[in-house]
């Protein structure tokens, strides 16, 4: 099956309020741009240099048909790099990283960068984002922490974003799906300033059904949409 018709395929078959984030990493230009000439309208890329890259192969003209995303971990000496390239970064996993993101976005030109929480929601220590602690509450301390990101004048919080724990089977990720949402939902009802929880970021190509039945509205999808990755 081509590009073209997976990602047809895959639209046809999620609900029209779904957006779909075609997760790049490793993959050539040849194959985006094809997904871009078939419709999509949302890239995301894991590391910077390989955005960056990217970009250049497209070329300005078909790079601004779509909006660019950071679904990687962003190291704090690349913030400079990506605020010029991505629309939003769904990977901030801290105040830290949200203060020095916003400290360094007027310098760009930009007036504001769209962000997302990245929740570590099945508190893996093998990845990234703010993970569950059994000491805290942790609903407590994700309103905390929202409120003072609020704070920050040159970022919007738009949503939450997790990976959850990967498993064999699809269905096993959804009570991690379902406690992101629960957690997402009581965000929203802040109505802050600058806060606007429209997305609820989760699944990708093994999981993306059962995480949009959960209430997710932006898939990541990569393997399912472009194949198995090349290996060598």
């Amino acid at each position: 099956m081509s590009i073209l018709e997976s990602y047809q395929r895959i639209r046809s078959e999620i609900p029209s309020n779904v957006k779909i984030i075609a997760a790049a990493k490793t993959r050539t230009v040849e194959e985006v741009k094809e997904l871009i000439d078939a419709g999509i309208t949302d890239i995301g890329e894991n590391y910077v240099q390989e955005a960056e890259e990217m970009i250049r192969l497209l070329g300005p003209e078909t790079a601004k048909k779509v909006n660019w995303h950071m679904i990687g971990h962003l190291q704090k000496n690349k913030i400079n790099k990506a605020i010029p390239i991505f629309d939003t970064i769904q990977t901030v996993d801290s105040l830290t990283l949200a203060q020095d993101i916003d400290e360094r976005v007027e310098k760009t030109g930009k007036k504001y960068l769209s962000i997302l929480l990245e929740i570590n929601i099945g508190s893996e220590f093998s990845k990234d984002g703010i993970m569950p602690d059994e000491h805290i509450d942790f609903e407590d301390f994700m309103e905390k922490l929202v409120i003072d990101v609020a704070r920050l004048t040159h970022i919007h919080l738009n949503g939450l974003m997790t990976m959850g724990p990967r498993f064999d089977d699809p269905e096993k990720p959804r009570p991690f799906f379902r406690r992101t949402k629960k957690l997402f939902d009581r965000l929203k009802k802040l109505q802050l300033e600058r806060v606007d929880m429209q997305y609820l970021s989760m699944g990708m190509s093994n999981s993306y059904h059962v995480a949009i039945e959960e209430g997710a509205n932006l898939v990541r999808i990569g393997t399912a949409i472009f194949g198995a990755r090349d290996k060598q």
